[in-house]
C-alpha cells in the first residue's frame, strides 16, 4: 500500500505517519501544490497511491483546491469514478460549508476533524480494504 499524507502541521503529519506506516509506505508533503505533483507523478509512474490524507488549510494551495485537481487528473487519465483514490479530508474546520465543499464539490471519501483519532483511521482502512 502507498499513502500520501498532505499536512503542513508537523505534529499532525507525524501522527498520520505513525498510524499508517504499519500498513504501507507513506509519502508526506506540506501543501496542496506538492500533493497534486506527487499524485500526478505516482499515476504517471504506474505506482498510484491507495489513500490520500489531505488537510484543508495549507499554504500555496489549500486542500479543497488540491482535491479538485486530483479528481480532475484522475478524470484526464481515464480513472473511473469507482476506481478513484479514497481521500480523507483532515481539518480543524467543521463548518457545513467546508463539509459540503469536500464531499459534494470535491469528491472526498471521508471527512475527519482534528484531533485525528487512530481508531477512526483504522476503521476507514478496514472498510476500504487498505490493511495488509
Amino acid at each position: 500500500m502507498r499513502f500520501l499524507i498532505v499536512e503542513d502541521d508537523l505534529t499532525s503529519r507525524r501522527l498520520l505517519e505513525k498510524i499508517l506506516e504499519p500498513f504501507g509506505l507513506c509519502e508526506s508533503v506540506v501543501n496542496g501544490r506538492e500533493a497534486v505533483e506527487a499524485f500526478t507523478r505516482a499515476l504517471e509512474e504506474k505506482r498510484p497511491f491507495h489513500l490520500v490524507c489531505l488537510d484543508i488549510m495549507m499554504p500555496e494551495m489549500d486542500g479543497q483546491a488540491a482535491l479538485k485537481a486530483i479528481r480532475q487528473k484522475e478524470k484526464e487519465l481515464g480513472v473511473l469514478p469507482k476506481d478513484e483514490v479514497p481521500v480523507i479530508m483532515t481539518t480543524a474546520l467543521d463548518t457545513p460549508k467546508e463539509v459540503v465543499e469536500a464531499f459534494y464539490r470535491g469528491g472526498c471519501t471521508e471527512y475527519m476533524v482534528k484531533p485525528i483519532e487512530k481508531r477512526k483511521v483504522l476503521d476507514f482502512l478496514r472498510e476500504h480494504g487498505l490493511m495488509n
